[in-house]
């Protein structure tokens, strides 16, 4: 990672990146990946921020950092709060333990890192 600034936008850019040889090397099963991810994110009871939030929730608890990464760019572009953000990595927390008190700090990290870059 080049800068402590663009950690989780330089690693996002990276694992698309990487992505694109997975998708040229099993097309079906990546077009039924994002089939899914776009079929569990559609307003329904529950709204796209409030399911990117579980998203966020579940990537701290699984330690996935691009996870972390993707989940808390959509939430930004969302227009998801600080607020909002801390009482669900809360819940994380709760759930995973210690683990996840130090993967919810790389969260709020990634929030504030697209929160600037979303600034006008």
């Amino acid at each position: 990672m080049a800068h402590t600034d663009t950690r989780y936008r330089d690693l996002t850019q990276g694992v698309s990146t990487r992505l694109a040889s997975l998708r040229a090397g099993v097309p079906e099963v990546m077009k039924g990946f994002g089939e899914l991810g776009r079929a569990a994110m559609v307003d329904g009871a529950l709204d796209k921020k409030t399911k990117e939030l579980i998203a966020v929730a579940l990537s701290v608890a699984a330690r996935c950092d691009p996870c972390i990464g993707f989940h808390m760019q959509a939430l930004v572009k969302l227009g998801a709060s600080r607020q909002e953000l801390d009482e669900a990595l809360g819940v994380a927390v709760y759930m995973g333990g210690g683990p996840s008190l130090m993967y919810a700090a790389q969260a709020v990290s990634a929030y504030d890192e697209f929160a600037r870059g979303s600034a006008p």
